[in-house]
C-alpha cells in the first residue's frame, strides 16, 4: 500500500463538502453501466478530475466504479497540486565556476 493510499484511507470522505474525483483507469473495456456512471459524473478522459457535491447520489456512483477513479477532500486535492506545484516551479541555476586558481590547486593530489 503506497502513503497516499495510506492517507487517503485516513480521511473521512463523508464529512468533506466537495469531492474531487479523478478517472485514473481507461474506460475502453468497461461495462456499459461503468461507462455510463462516468459519464453522468463527466469524466471523459484518464486523469482529468471534477469536482462533485458529497451527496448520497455521488457517492453511490463513485461506488460502482471504484476501481476506476481516486476520491480526494478539498484539502487532499489541494494538497496535490500544491506539491505538483512546487515540484514544477523553477530552481535557482546551478552555477559551477572551472577557471578558479584555488579549486585548481585544492584538486591536485599531495
Amino acid at each position: 500500500m503506497n502513503a497516499f493510499k495510506a492517507y487517503k484511507a485516513c480521511v473521512p470522505i463523508a464529512w468533506s463538502p466537495n469531492l474531487y474525483i479523478t478517472l485514473v483507469r481507461g474506460i475502453p473495456g468497461t461495462r456499459r453501466l461503468h461507462r455510463r456512471t462516468l459519464e453522468a459524473l463527466r469524466l471523459r478522459k484518464c486523469n482529468r478530475t471534477v469536482m462533485r457535491w458529497n451527496t448520497p447520489t455521488v457517492r453511490g456512483m463513485l461506488q460502482q466504479v471504484k476501481r476506476l477513479v481516486v476520491i480526494e477532500t478539498e484539502e487532499m486535492f489541494k494538497a496535490r497540486k500544491e506539491k505538483e506545484a512546487n515540484h514544477r516551479a523553477l530552481r535557482p541555476p546551478l552555477v559551477i565556476s572551472h577557471g578558479t586558481a584555488s579549486a585548481a590547486t585544492e584538486v591536485t593530489p599531495a
